[in-house]
């Protein structure tokens, strides 16, 4: 999948099957269904789960739980704009060179 495709498949009811568990959370995400997105993450324990997880409780207005998770995740995808960080999130999390 690419980026061009993730984007067009936000039309769909449900996330295509194949998206890893982080990259689902965005798209849960981007449909405006943060507490699924939460959910898929919450006890995720791999650095890109955790990058989402702390995307998503700054979204949420949770900034000390969102340190928590950043400092977990090492910070790379923080950005000052939420749009930003989720695009971030988005492009790193698919196979390398779907971008385009």
């Amino acid at each position: 999948m690419n980026l061009a495709e993730f984007k067009s498949s936000l039309t769909r009811n449900e996330p295509p099957a194949t998206l890893p568990v982080p990259l689902a959370a965005l798209w849960w995400d981007a449909k405006g269904d943060w507490t699924r997105a939460h959910d898929l993450v919450d006890e995720l324990e791999s650095q890109e789960g955790m990058a989402v997880h702390a995307y998503l409780h700054r979204k949420g207005g949770q900034t000390d739980n969102a340190e928590y998770w950043y400092a977990r995740a090492g910070r790379q995808h923080h950005r000052p704009d939420l749009n930003a960080e989720s695009q971030s999130l988005i492009e790193y999390l698919l196979p390398t060179g779907a971008t385009k």
